[in-house]
Parts: structure tokens; sequence; C-alpha cells
């Protein structure tokens, strides 16, 4: 008898670990984790946080970043799924391109988890963990909005846009959420963009790239304002204000414009401190990653995957479930609290960005 609850105690013990660690037949399970770049601050956080919670949870990661070569993102994930692993999580560079991987996936019965930006055409496409996106872009119209008083203020005021990757999904998502708020002040007249660039195949940015999206308000702010001031340029990312904001201090002479971007990048919180950006949007990569891993527990230990919506994101195949986290308006009079005090950045960080 006491050898009995000995062998049961020993036995209980072993599903509490196989369920904690993600192992079963013996073997940790092995996760593949496909970035696109690492020239983009927010890929590299995202990664090494998903790796870490991962790992702490007993899964053996496999990590790659594509150097935004949709080749190389393919070649990566198909060695994953040779490699054995058991689930996906794909930030896709080009959703085309990967359309041979994830049906060799889907033959293989792999999950795959579309993480950041939505895979686009290929109904092999399990799940999406993101942020709000359509919120961003309305945050950044909505602290444009409030910045320049176009409630209360007769204008006119002048903008100019610049978007994100035309590859990206996501690009058109943040863009739309801003125009939303801010088209009925340009049908109105309180905006006006001098350059005539408002829709989004003429804002748009290759790769998010901050040299293209310098070159292009540099030619703008050349083009339209010798003697004109310009009173906001909305940016949908950090790298792209980064790039308005050199072109700016390069050629600009006016009073400086509100400048809008994305992700809190260490040097655009800095230039946030010295005046040369004036908000960002947080996405806490820590929360995203924490969800995903939460995600891939629940696929592996076949429970049901917690979503939150199940009506937004189609990808021209499906509608993708989705679990949307929240994103976070900042700018100087909150970004201490939510960036220093919250440990995810140190002054020291922002200081020698």
């Amino acid at each position: 008898m006491f050898g009995k609850k000995i062998l049961g105690t020993i036995l209980c013990a072993a599903i509490a670990f196989t369920a904690l660690t993600g192992c079963a037949g013996g073997g940790t399970k092995k996760v593949g984790i496909s970035m696109p770049t690492q020239d983009l601050q927010r890929w590299n956080q995202d990664g090494a946080y998903m790796k870490e919670k991962f790992e702490a949870a007993g899964y053996e990661v496999d990590l790659q970043y594509a150097g935004n070569k949709a080749d190389t993102q393919l070649s990566q994930v198909e060695n994953m799924i040779n490699s054995g692993c058991k689930v996906l999580i794909i930030a896709a560079i080009e959703s085309s391109s990967l359309g041979t991987a994830l049906d060799k996936a889907a033959k293989k019965k792999i999950p795959v988890i579309a993480y950041d930006r939505l895979i686009m055409d290929n109904e092999n496409v399990d799940y999406y963990a993101t942020f709000d996106n359509g919120l961003v872009g309305k945050l950044q119209g909505e602290y444009v909005r409030d910045a320049l008083n176009l409630d209360s203020t007769s204008g006119p005021y002048n903008i100019e846009f610049t978007a994100g990757d035309p590859g990206d999904n996501n690009a058109t998502f943040f863009f739309n959420g801003a125009m939303e708020v801010l088209k009925p002040y340009i049908d109105a007249g309180k905006l006006v963009c001098v350059s005539g660039q408002t829709d989004f195949s003429s804002v748009a940015t290759a790769e998010w790239n901050t040299a293209n999206a310098q070159s292009r308000a540099e030619n703008i702010i050349g083009t339209y304002y010798a003697d004109k001031q310009i009173d906001a340029w909305l940016c949908s990312n950090d790298s792209t204000a980064q790039g308005v904001a050199n072109a700016l201090e390069k050629l600009y002479t006016g009073a400086y414009p509100v400048v809008t971007g994305q992700d809190c990048d260490k040097v655009s919180v800095k230039n946030m401190i010295n005046g040369k950006q004036t908000m960002s949007i947080f996405k806490d990569t820590r929360t995203l990653a924490a969800r995903t891993v939460t995600m891939v527990n629940q696929i592996l230990n076949n429970e049901t995957v917690e979503v939150n919506d199940t009506s937004t994101y189609n990808n021209n195949k499906k509608v993708v479930p989705t679990f949307l986290c929240d994103p976070v308006s900042v700018d100087l009079s909150n970004y201490q609290k939510v960036l220093i005090d919250s440990g995810y950045y140190t002054q020291a960080d922002i200081d020698n960005a």
C-alpha cells in the first residue's frame, strides 16, 4: 500500500510537470518563432521576451530573424517544420511568400499563430495575436485632433502623412484608424494636406525604412513648405517618425509640428524628451509575448484557445480568431510611468539611445 502511494505521488508529479513544461512522450515540445528583422528594436524585444517565457515554461525554442527578406523567412519556416516544431509563431514579412510553408504545416497538423501581422490569403492560419491596430491609428489621430484643438478652433492647420510598409497588413489598419478620426476635419477644411498625398499608396514607406521616410519628407518640405507652417505630421510608427524628424531638422525652419509615432523605440523616446517627436503608441511586447505563450499552452494541452475578436480580421480566406491586446498613448506627460517605472526601460536606456 505504501509503495502504491509513493508511485501515485510520483505519477502525479510527472503529470504536473508535463502540464507545466509542455513535455509529452519524454521530449520537450519545440516552438518555432519567425521574426521579420533585427533592424527594428521592437522585433528584437518581441523575440527575446517570447524566447525567455517559452524556455521558462520548459519549451525548446527555435527563434529566427529573416533580415526583412521574404525568401529567407520562407526557408527558415520550412526548416522549423522539418525540425519538429509543434507550433509556429510567424510575424510575416510578406504573406504571399509563405503559402507553401503554411500548406506544409497544415499537412503535418502544425498550428500557426500569426504574430502582430495578419498572414493574408491562406486558410492555414489558426490564430492571430496582436494589438488593436485600428485603435493604434485612432489614438494617433485623436492625439493630433486634441493637440491642435480641432474641435474648438477654426484652423486651417497643415498636416502631412507617412504610413508604413504596403506589404504589412497592419499598416493599413494604422492609417485607416487615424484617417477615421482626421478625415472629417480634412473634408471640412480645418486640416489641409498641402502635398495632396492623403491616400495610403501615396504615403506608404517600404519596409518602414527610416531613410525612405526621410527622403520623402525632405522632398515634401522642399517642394511645399518653403514658406508654409507644418502643424502636424502623422507617422504610423517610430522608424518613419525618426526619418521625418531628420528631415525637419535638416530643412524646416518653422515652429515644430506635432509628430506621432508607434512602438516607443528608445531613440524616439529620447526624441520626445528633446522635442523632436511628440508622442508614440506603446505596445507592451511583454503583454503580447505572455499572451502568445498562453495560446500555445492552450493549443498543446488541447484546451479552448482564448480569443476576444472573431469578426474583424479576415485574411481573404477566413476570419482568423484573434486576441487583441490594448495599446497605450505615450508622451512627455506619462513616459516615465509607462516606460521607466514599469521596468520596460531604464533611464540609462533612453539616455544612451
